[in-house]
């Protein structure tokens, strides 16, 4: 008897990921020239590399800083003002598929920013350092935004100045509240705290449908790219609904030993930076695995 496998229509990538990839799609089809994209598009090896092998070159800030007059395009999580600047002096002819729920952040601490800094007031921004769309909002604040990540980080906070709390857009709802909480009730001498929700709704409320889903199931696969931040918080979710859940990049990472003993049902689930074609890349290996026929089209 084999198993269930059901893909979850609710994954895969969210609107930003769905729009940088149509816009690299439409450039590659539009023109032969070099188009080029300013960090990987989305963080996820194979999709990366298909768009590679459609004539996109993925470049790091040393190159993009050496180009001249070249077609580079912008992916969803933002840049800071400095890599626009650049861009102009340099020329480029620039696809800017920024995601829209990011630009709006980034005004917003901009405009916060401007108007706490003759204040003696520090921006926070809740998320993962060193991440793209965390640099870009540091950025907004000419690099003086405190970035908070772990506990530890909260000690570079000075409590007795304004303080303005913002997010990553794809961070956790529950974490960002914690913080709220936290940094609230340490302010000292009346000094002002202003936070703004800015995590992405519908990021966010994957995160309790993904531990649903792999509940309905007993056997869990998620599949993400190693690099993706929100491929990481999401498959947590997914071990809180099914312990018996595995981390997959690719069908190759599929193993029959994974699938022993052989579950009832297998659930498929992935990142917003995953494709459908990726999941259904894995539910093909899985059916590969245990001899299962491919599904006849209705």
């Amino acid at each position: 008897m084999f198993p269930t496998i059901e893909i979850d229509q609710q994954s895969g990538f969210c609107f930003g990921v769905i729009n940088a990839v149509k816009h690299a799609e439409r450039e590659l089809e539009k023109s032969s020239e070099e188009l080029y994209c300013l960090g990987d598009i989305v963080h996820n090896n194979q999709e990366v590399e298909r768009l590679e092998a459609k004539g996109m070159q993925t470049i790091d800030y040393e190159a993009f800083k050496k180009l001249e007059g070249k077609r580079v395009l912008f992916r969803a999580h933002g840049e800071a003002p400095v890599i626009y600047q650049l861009a102009r002096e340099r020329n480029i002819e620039l696809v800017d598929a920024t995601c829209p729920v990011v630009l709006a952040l980034q005004k917003k601490v901009r405009r916060k920013f401007a108007e706490l800094e003759p204040l003696g007031g520090q921006i926070v921004i809740y998320g993962k350092k060193g991440h793209a769309e965390v640099n870009g909002l540091v950025g907004q604040t000419d690099g003086k935004a405190i970035v908070v990540q772990s506990p530890e980080d909260i000690e570079q906070i000075d409590f007795t100045r304004p303080i303005a709390l913002f997010s990553q857009t794809t961070q956790s709802l529950t974490g960002f509240h914690e913080l709220i909480q936290t940094l609230s009730s340490r302010m000292i001498g009346g000094a002002s705290f202003d936070y703004q929700d800015s995590i992405c709704r519908q990021v966010s409320n994957r995160m309790p449908h993904i531990q649903e889903f792999s509940s309905q199931h007993e056997l869990t696969l998620f599949v993400a790219g190693s690099k993706s931040s929100n491929g990481k918080v999401l498959f947590g979710y997914c071990q809180k609904g099914n312990e018996r859940s595995h981390f997959v990049s690719s069908p190759d990472d599929v193993l029959l030993e994974m699938l022993t003993p052989l579950p009832k049902s297998i659930g498929i689930c992935g990142a917003t930076s995953t494709p459908m074609w990726q999941m259904e890349e894995v539910a093909t290996r899985v059916r590969q695995l245990l001899g299962m026929p491919e599904p006849t089209e209705e």
